[in-house]
């Protein structure tokens, strides 16, 4: 993973490579004072992944080399700067950067933004591979066709759950096939949706071989519903965590009451910020008819 570096200042350059370093997150491949040096040709030859710009330069500032660079820049940008302005945050994000950090630089919130950043890039780059590989093999692209349609209400959960921090997890896997079997059955992720416990039967015997034992079934069923819970908990304690990093970032603004009780967010933020216990609850039906509903939309826009 590649690192371009642009700040005026050395010594936050040299922090940045060191903590990039002692990490094993990656490379710096380059670094400029100014946003005036870069563009879009400039990352192209260094071959940047992940580009690292400060807010506030003396002759272009990270704003204005955002809007440079954008529309052709197509990897990740966190943007640094001692200045907490609500405008200028959102309008970085509105320009596509990913984080906003504030200085002075803490060394554990800056290692952990990278490595969501790397990990974000490197799922979003796995899935461009696979619809890829797809569309040679079928010679469709992804948006044709029943079947290419049915697949794609799992790839869009899939970027959904990127966005949720939730891939990891193992439950991640039996959320896209509820969702995948809501779709094949036409169902609205509403009133069909009532009994949960069915849901995970269907889908635990489909996925397990034909003839399978009812003991054996109603092992994978509650296990199926173990794994979600736990991946929900994963999503809301993500989501918290981006909400204690930046309050206005979209990300949080956009899940933190729709996938989520937002009480049980603030607990949860609450939690980790005073690192003390709270029992957090999560409505997982609620999760699983937003994630329904949000894959449905991606579909058709």
């Amino acid at each position: 993973m590649n690192y371009f570096i642009v700040d005026d200042d050395i010594s936050v350059r040299a922090m940045l490579a060191e903590m990039i370093e002692d990490a094993d997150l990656g490379t710096v491949a380059g670094e400029r004072t100014d946003g005036r040096e870069v563009d879009t040709a400039l990352l192209e030859a260094h071959q940047v992944d992940i580009l690292l710009i400060d807010l506030l330069m003396q002759e272009r500032d990270g704003i204005e080399t955002m809007r440079e660079i954008s529309g052709s820049y197509t990897g990740k940008t966190v943007m640094i700067s001692q200045m907490e302005s609500k405008d200028l945050i959102g309008e970085a994000y509105s320009l596509g950067i990913e984080y906003y950090i504030t200085k002075p630089l803490n060394r554990i919130e800056v290692v952990n933004i990278l490595k969501k950043v790397k990990e974000r890039l490197v799922l979003e780059r796995s899935i461009e591979n696979i619809q890829q590989s797809l569309q040679a093999v079928t010679g469709k692209s992804a948006g044709t066709g029943s079947a290419a349609a049915s697949r794609s209400i799992k790839e869009e959960g899939y970027k959904v759950l990127v966005e949720l921090g939730m891939v990891g997890e193992n439950g991640s896997r039996d959320l896209l096939d509820i969702i995948y079997y809501l779709d094949q059955n036409n169902m609205t992720g509403g009133e069909e949706i009532t009994s949960l416990k069915n849901v995970y039967q269907k889908t635990a015997a489909d996925k397990m071989k034909e003839g399978a034992k009812q003991p054996g079934l109603q092992r994978e069923v509650k296990a199926a519903e173990q794994r979600v819970r736990r991946a929900v908990h994963q999503g809301i304690s993500h989501i918290a965590s981006v909400g204690l990093d930046d309050f206005s970032n979209p990300v949080f603004s956009k899940y933190a009451s729709t996938f989520f009780d937002y009480e049980q967010v603030r607990k949860k933020m609450m939690e980790l910020e005073k690192e003390k216990r709270y029992r957090i609850r999560v409505d997982t039906k609620k999760f699983i008819q937003m994630l329904y509903w949000e894959a449905k939309r991606r579909m058709q826009t």
